[in-house]
């Protein structure tokens, strides 16, 4: 024992005899508290930074995590053994540039891997086109800067446990301050970073970080010139060529591209249309037309919500505003109705005003969907649920529970109206779709459910209503409009709309796998809409594509 703590005691003499730097530990705590934060800051970022193409559904974060924790767990075997074999801390430090140079490269040539794994894939996979496009682009982009910061911890124990007696404390202090720093990296970029300055900024920020933290090692131990000196300029082409990169880099003509707490949010001008999308590669989630008429969309079909409840003019509640598509319309047409809007994301609202027309008579209210109902005592006579995007439909507004509020906040005749905004047939696997769970779930709440697919679209209207004259009142109501364009949106919605027979699939708060259920419907929407493109790759191959 006497010898084996000599030897342990001549090696660290040596380290720090050195390494002066090392010598002062609290450097030692501090590469571990920024090395900590920035893991977490980069896990955070990759979120934001894969959300934009593959949404920010629960599946998506599973596989951030999961990566980035086999990344971790890889670094912390491979940096021990390392740490051991050659304990010299110049290894580590150049690790941490080479982390940082990384790093700082996403912003740059990021959202070309997932473009170009998500080609490559689409030609390829059948099946969960969004995990594994997802997973890859987090192992190709993420898994190797993360695996060099996960040799940190144990390489750092190595060169701060001076005695056995004191390697618990020690060793419980450096996991303090990881774990500190890694608290600190969650709250700074949700909070400060990516909202002020964005998810690029966000990557440079934590880079540079990293890279400093290295720099001021070698400058004090006047150690090796060249990877400081390489990453530097590195990081400094970084900087100059991500800092503002757009997401939507094939765009050329985006009235406005940012980020939310929430959202990637992404405002275009077509010759007729102003349209908000919150997602990079699809989806239409509000739009203005010029000419101020018919969308053509499913706001369209939605009209007849106000007509079925008997009360066109009354009070509405619209939940999961956007930019106000649908309170505009319902405005315009049945004035002086006294509409209200719930929208969980503050950016969203101020973009409706800045590009959306969206008149000041309208309250807007920033607060989550469910939880506004549950702290308002009023009632309406029509509710609109619009609060689900692509796959990231939230799950607490999508259950008995749920719907049952809504149901409890609405007037003697009142009528839900909820846009379901993955329309797809019925499930293959016979273990139901989408649309069904909801449908079923809503039709064990309501006593009357109708449902009508929006024709050109993925969009499937679901109307829900106590009152069993609710056509009746309908058909009654529509054949006294006289306004031309409000009768044709009321006849689309009349000619498909048909009595939605309950099933018994149910989703509630304690179950509610709305992820994977919406995760099948997009793979079988991108199987369809890309049926034309694997068949002209077929025959005239990758030439054929260009071209086309």
């Amino acid at each position: 024992m006497v010898i084996g703590s000599s030897m342990e005691n001549v090696e660290k003499e040596t380290i720090s005899g050195r390494h002066g730097i090392l010598r002062n530990k609290y450097y030692l705590y501090m590469t571990e508290f920024f090395a900590g934060m920035s893991v977490m800051a980069v896990e955070l970022g990759a979120s934001r930074l894969l959300a934009p193409y593959f949404s920010s559904s629960q599946i998506v974060w599973t596989i951030i995590i999961g990566t980035i924790m086999i990344a971790m767990a890889l670094g912390n075997i491979w940096g021990g053994r390392s740490a051991d074999k050659n304990p010299n801390p110049d290894r580590l430090y150049v690790r941490m540039i080479i982390a940082a140079v990384w790093i700082a490269a996403i912003p740059v040539l990021g959202k070309y891997v997932i473009i170009g794994i998500s080609a490559a894939l689409v030609f390829t996979v059948s099946n969960n086109f969004l995990i594994w496009a997802a997973f890859l682009a987090c192992m190709i982009i993420f898994v190797f800067p993360l695996f060099l910061l996960g040799t940190v911890t144990p390489s750092l124990v190595k060169y701060t446990v001076d005695s056995l007696d004191e390697s618990g404390k020690t060793v419980g202090s450096l996991n303090a301050f990881n774990t500190v720093g890694s608290i600190i990296g969650t709250f700074v970029p949700t909070f400060v970073t990516i909202p002020a300055v964005g998810t690029s900024v966000t990557f440079l920020i934590f880079a540079g970080i990293l890279l400093l933290l290295a720099l001021v090692y070698f400058v004090s131990t006047k150690g090796k010139k060249k990877p400081c000196i390489i990453g530097g300029i590195l990081f400094l082409v970084c900087c100059l060529t991500g800092a503002s990169g757009s997401f939507a880099f094939w765009e050329k003509n985006l009235l406005y591209e940012g980020e939310s707490i929430y959202n990637y949010l992404q405002v275009k001008e077509t010759e007729d249309s102003v349209i908000l999308s919150t997602n990079v590669l699809f989806g239409v989630q509000s739009i203005m037309k010029k000419n101020g008429g018919a969308t053509g969309m499913y706001y369209d079909y939605a009209m007849a919500a106000p007509v079925m409840s008997g009360n066109a003019d009354g009070n509405m509640l619209i939940l999961g505003m956007g930019t106000g598509t649908y309170a505009k319309q319902c405005q315009y047409y049945f004035a002086p109705a006294s509409i209200e809007g719930v929208e969980i994301d503050q950016k969203i609202t101020d973009l409706a005003g800045a590009y959306f027309e969206l008149p000041d008579s309208v309250m807007v209210t920033t607060y989550d969907g469910r939880s506004y109902l549950a702290a308002v005592q009023g009632t309406y006579d029509v509710i609109m649920v619009d609060a689900y995007q692509d796959i990231t439909i939230p799950f607490q507004m999508s259950s008995v529970e749920f719907f049952t509020l809504v149901r409890e906040h609405l007037n003697e005749n009142g009528v839900m109206v909820v846009n379901m905004n993955m329309h797809s047939d019925a499930d293959s696997t016979g273990e139901g779709s989408i649309n069904e769970y909801l449908s079923d779930t809503i039709a064990s709440v309501f006593d009357y459910v109708y449902t009508v697919d929006v024709a050109g679209t993925t969009n499937r209207e679901l109307f829900a209503t106590q009152n069993p004259e609710a056509l009746a009142v309908f058909e009654a109501g529509r054949s006294m409009i006289e306004e031309p364009e409000l009768q044709e949106m009321l006849r689309r919605a009349a000619e498909g709309m048909t009595p939605y027979e309950k099933g018994t699939y149910l989703l509630t708060d304690d179950k509610a796998p709305v992820e994977l259920l919406g995760m099948r419907v997009i793979d079988d929407l991108i199987q369809r809409e890309l049926a034309y493109y694997k068949e002209l790759f077929k025959r005239e191959g990758i030439q054929g594509l260009l071209q086309e």
